[in-house]
């Protein structure tokens, strides 16, 4: 059975097809910690949905707003 890539730390190597984020993946990303990432998706204009406990981030807005691409 193949494994998934993982980075370094431990996170699962980004995927281009990817459609969402999840928080430690914008923590990593962003090079700050988890709870750093979490206080940015509730205050940021990137797009986040909530399922249970779990939050994701829309890959596309999230890269536009690193990109400074919001409209």
């Amino acid at each position: 059975m193949a494994t998934e890539p993982r980075a370094p730390s431990g996170a699962t190597i980004l995927n281009e097809d990817k459609r969402t984020y999840s928080v430690p993946e914008i923590a990593e990303i962003l090079q700050i910690s988890k709870s750093k990432a979490y206080e940015l998706c509730k205050m940021s204009d990137f797009k986040t949905v909530n399922i249970g406990k779990a939050v994701r981030v829309s890959k596309k807005s999230f890269d536009s707003w690193l990109d400074g691409n919001i409209e």
